[in-house]
Formats: structure tokens, sequence, C-alpha cells
């Protein structure tokens, strides 16, 4: 609930800052590893939107892949939440996508 909460407001705050009338569409950037459940989270979107200008919303969301790259080699790839060593060195992997939990845009009019 906090967590659509705070959508809610980011997605208001936008809206009235740009004088706008309604909002249509918030969409959300979801890393793997970001512990959001989408279904949850859309039933309290809905619950919050009710009588606000967000209240015919569409809540939709990109699933960001947990990504990394090598502290030694560079090299950037796709990893598994288990995924400490790079495979073609051996080095550490730093994490570099997949914890995103962000609205990336807000249309309306």
């Amino acid at each position: 609930m906090a967590i659509a909460e705070g959508i809610l407001d980011i997605a208001l705050d936008y809206a009235h800052e740009n004088k706008a009338q309604r909002i249509d569409r918030i969409h959300l950037l979801l890393g793997e590893l970001s512990g959001v459940e989408t279904e949850a989270l859309t039933l309290a979107f809905r619950v919050l939107v009710r009588g606000t200008m967000a209240e015919t919303a569409a809540l939709t969301w990109e699933c960001i892949p947990l990504a990394g790259r090598c502290h030694d080699c560079g090299r950037e790839r796709r990893l598994r939440p288990a995924d400490v060593l790079c495979p073609v060195c051996g080095g550490g992997m730093e994490m570099t996508h997949g914890r995103e939990m962000r609205v990336d845009y807000i249309e309306m009019e």
C-alpha cells in the first residue's frame, strides 16, 4: 500500500505542477529484485485512485532484468541472484540493474 501511495503522490504532484486535468497512464520500471508484487500493487493502486484525477489511469510496468558488470574485466551481462563471480575471468560482479523501482513516465491531459 505504501508503494502505491508513493506512486500516486508522485503522479498527482507532477500533474498539479503541469496543470493537468486527468492522468491517463503511470508507467513504472520494476527491477527483477525490487520486491514489488505487481498484483498487490495494482489492487492497492485501484483503491487509492478512487476520486482522484488518476481514477481511470492505467498502471503499467516494465520488468528490468538483473544485470551486472565485472570489477576486473568490465564485461556486462545478465545475472542470476546467486552470480557473484564473472564467468569469464572470475572477478567480482557488481549489480548494475535489477533493483529499480521508479516512475518512468506519466501520461496526462
